[in-house]
């Protein structure tokens, strides 16, 4: 049977109020996506089969639940997700001439299981719902009346300070971020190969080294240099071919050849922006670089997915960083020369980041 709208197709004038009572939706859809997650579906179908077909009463057999109301709950949070095309749902007829449904992963579910590497996008969609910074938003519509960042108005610190008070938000930011890594990594050193023939490289602002022990462990001739400040060195693990070395990118930067940062700049305003840009140029010798991996803004707001994303982001770093910000190309190129660097040059895309080359000649 075809849908109703098939039968009674939407009016042209009504297209507008369904797109705006559409919008809400999103919220909830990230919200309920979350607990999908969280109940560990994905790899739950996953095991299935890749073209399993499977029910919700079946699901809830491998959850740790009594509730008899859970397979219900469970089919209308699938048939939400399958109106916006995550699953698939497939009616079929039993012996009894009852219908049932039965749900099937799509292509973008790959993203939400572990990949080969352990690393899967979920626990990111975790840290951005995590309650802790959600609530920060409340604050926006103050934030613009009455100045302040949103999260600093919550919580009275700033969202960098936060998780150090409460060692579970600590775990959600960390699980995170490091699959985040994971994820993106791999894929820059698909597409980027400006790390081939380099001998060392630093990582300014790397945090425990992640990102250089995936540069590393395919250029394992690179010497890499983790420069962090020095309670994240502390803690960071020891990593074949990496050298932690503490400090702060704003006073100082190890000297070499070439820099990397990696979602750095856009954590702060122009003005540390330049002095961290300032203590890389004198750092480097002539005709060194640095290699930045950063969203890059449109210069005029465009309705395409990498767009939304960089936006999207740039809507978190207004709520949680003081300053941060995504930029456009033309910010990028004014912050390096303002550092005394002579040319800016976007080298590759990685999914919604941009692999940029900054250099002094």
């Amino acid at each position: 049977m075809g849908s109703i709208q098939d039968v009674f197709p939407i009016r042209k004038e009504e297209s507008n109020f369904l797109q705006a009572m559409q919008l809400p939706g999103n919220a909830v859809l990230c919200l309920v996506l979350k607990a999908v997650i969280e109940l560990d579906l994905f790899e739950i179908m996953a095991k299935a089969g890749p073209n399993a077909q499977i029910s919700a009463s079946e699901i809830v057999t491998s959850l740790p639940t009594s509730n008899p109301e859970a397979p219900l709950m469970l089919d209308r949070m699938l048939s939400f997700l399958a109106s916006y095309s995550i699953f698939k749902c497939t009616i079929v007829t039993d012996k009894d001439g009852v219908d049932k449904k039965l749900y099937s992963l799509t292509p973008i579910c790959s993203n939400y299981i572990r990949n080969e590497d352990g690393f899967a996008i979920g626990p990111l969609l975790l840290l951005q719902f995590e309650k802790v910074f959600m609530q920060a938003w409340y604050q926006l519509k103050d934030s613009v009346l009455e100045g302040g960042t949103p999260f600093n108005r919550e919580y009275g610190m700033h969202a960098f300070d936060y998780p150090s008070t409460d060692s579970r938000v600590n775990d959600v930011l960390n699980k995170g971020l490091q699959n985040l890594t994971g994820v993106t990594m791999k894929i820059i050193l698909e597409v980027y190969k400006g790390f081939d023939g380099m001998e060392e490289l630093i990582d300014v602002g790397g945090g425990y080294g992640a990102s250089l022990a995936w540069i590393v462990s395919k250029y394992p001739k690179i010497r890499g240099i983790n420069y962090d400040l020095p309670h994240v060195i502390k803690d960071a693990p020891f990593l074949q071919g990496v050298e932690h070395v503490e400090g702060n990118m704003f006073e100082s930067v190890p000297k070499g050849k070439t820099i990397f940062m990696k979602l750095i700049l856009h954590d702060w305003d122009d003005d540390h922006c330049i002095r961290l840009l300032k203590n890389c140029f004198e750092a480097l010798p002539n005709c060194g670089k640095v290699i930045l991996v950063e969203s890059i803004l449109p210069e005029s707001p465009q309705s395409d997915c990498v767009s939304n994303i960089s936006y999207y982001y740039d809507m978190m770093m207004m709520a949680y960083c003081h300053g941060g910000k995504e930029r456009t190309l033309k910010q990028l190129e004014a912050l390096a020369k303002a550092a005394g660097f002579s040319a800016i040059k976007p080298i590759t895309q990685a999914y919604f980041y941009w692999v940029t080359e900054i250099y002094k000649t």
